[in-house]
């Protein structure tokens, strides 16, 4: 891909989701590329993102081009964090009996 602008205006088409229960996201004007990345990678539906197109001039960049762009080094933004996975659960008294559960390292 070489040397990228994310300073660069850009247009951002999404893919309509028929059967999804988001409000639809239309086109979309940013002024940096930088911006319409961003929100391509985090707030639209996966399948959205598929379909996506971003426009910067006369280059066009696909969804893939979007997730690599944003993932490159050379992305200026903070990315948002990947949601934590939730905490195993704890030995605790089982629903049944009201016991605590065996303990399996013995």
């Amino acid at each position: 891909m070489g040397t990228f602008d994310y300073g660069a205006e850009a247009e951002l088409f999404p893919s309509p989701v028929r059967a999804s229960r988001r409000q639809p996201v239309g086109y979309r004007r940013f002024a940096r590329a930088a911006d319409a990345i961003r929100f391509a990678i985090e707030e639209l539906a996966p399948a959205s993102l598929a379909g996506a197109v971003l426009e910067i001039g006369e280059e066009r960049f696909d969804g893939r081009d979007m997730r690599r762009l944003y993932e490159s080094s050379n992305y200026p933004l903070v990315r948002r964090e990947a949601e934590a996975p939730a905490p195993a659960p704890l030995p605790g008294p089982s629903r049944r009996s009201g016991r605590p559960a065996p303990n399996k390292a013995s």
